[in-house]
This record gives C-alpha cells, sequence and structure tokens, in this order.
C-alpha cells in the first residue's frame, strides 16, 4: 500500500499544499516565498529520503512566521495520513549530525502522542532575513500536528546557518529511520496495540 499523502489547507493568512511519500527518493520541491526555508525543506526531503512537494502562499508582507507554522501544520498532517495505523514502521528514530562546528542531536518516536523538546541556542536573530525562532516553531508544529514526540539538542555551535542545517539533517535522518519498515516486525510496535 502506497504511504503517501497530499493535504491543503487555507486561511486568511497562509494558503499551503504539502504532497509526500514516504518510501521516496528524497525527492524535494519547495516553493514558499521564503528562501532559507525552501532550503532546509529541501534538505528535509534529500536526507529523509522522503519525497516531499511544498507550495505555499502566505502575508509575507506581514513575515514569514504565519507560512513557515501552517507550512509545518500541514507536513505534520501529511505525515500522519501518509503512515496510517502505523503498522511496521520501526517507529523510534535519531541522529546526530555535525555541520562544520556545530552539532544537532534529534530523537523522534511515531507514538500518537505529541511532546517537543527545543534545546538550542542561536547566537543571532536571523540568517540573512530569517527568524531563527522560525526553526522551533516549524519543529513544533510538525510535532504537534503529527502527534509525534520531536527532541531536538543543540550542545554547540556558533553559526547560525550551520546550526540550523544541522537541526534539519539531523531531524531528516531521524525521521527516515522512524518511518522507515520493519523487516523483522510487520505489527504495530506498541504493546498497546496502536499508536
Amino acid at each position: 500500500m502506497a504511504r503517501t499523502a497530499q493535504i491543503s489547507r487555507q486561511t486568511k493568512e497562509t494558503k499551503v499544499r504539502v504532497a509526500l511519500d514516504l518510501d521516496g527518493s528524497g525527492k524535494a520541491s519547495a516553493h514558499t516565498g521564503v528562501g532559507f526555508f525552501d532550503h532546509m525543506l529541501d534538505l528535509l526531503g534529500r536526507h529523509s529520503l522522503i519525497d516531499l512537494d511544498v507550495q505555499a502562499e502566505g502575508d509575507l508582507q506581514v513575515d514569514s512566521h504565519h507560512t513557515v507554522e501552517d507550512v509545518g501544520i500541514v507536513i505534520g498532517q501529511a505525515l500522519e495520513q501518509a503512515l496510517g495505523d502505523k503498522r511496521g514502521i520501526q517507529r523510534y528514530g535519531w541522529a546526530i549530525v555535525p555541520m562544520d562546528e556545530s552539532l544537532a542531536q534529534v530523537a523522534i518516536d511515531l507514538s500518537g502522542r505529541a511532546a517537543f523538546v527545543f534545546r538550542v541556542e542561536f547566537t543571532g536573530p536571523l540568517i540573512g532575513s530569517f527568524s531563527t525562532e522560525l526553526v522551533e516553531e516549524f519543529l513544533k508544529s510538525i510535532a504537534f500536528a503529527a502527534k509525534l514526540n520531536l527532541h531536538v539538542h543543540v550542545p554547540y555551535g556558533s553559526n547560525n546557518h550551520h546550526i540550523a542545517e544541522a537541526i534539519f539533517k539531523a531531524a531528516a535522518k531521524a525521521l527516515r529511520q522512524a518511518v522507515s519498515l520493519d523487516p523483522r516486525n510487520q505489527d504495530i510496535p506498541s504493546t498497546k496495540g496502536t499508536l
């Protein structure tokens, strides 16, 4: 059965469409009007091996907050839909990724319960014109919309671009592991029998 999803969401602030394939090859296309964010979404798709197509129009004349947050919500909803009952998945994923002087640690549990921990200190408020606080906002939106546990920790790093890139790559690698099918367990990976 195909593990794919297409979700659209429209508000007075944004219009977002996301299509994804959990069993893809990492083909990513992102057009949000926020250049740095598109770059991060490309990394997310490429390193998770999830085919990801994101199209968004938002009230960028205000700022990019609503666009980034709503893209996170829709990606989270698409992940949840594509995972179905989560039968046969690995469920857990984790990665430690260096990016030059920065290091990111990410752990994921596709538990059906939303939890988000973000222990990251950026060294400034902006990456170009992109607000660093939006990295947290985006990942939190995914965690709550997809009902997953997401823990992000950057123990050290000095370049904001490198910190963000390490986070997105680590999140991608952790997600790749968590959504992968387990050849040794075709059942739902929970003693409760449901996730």
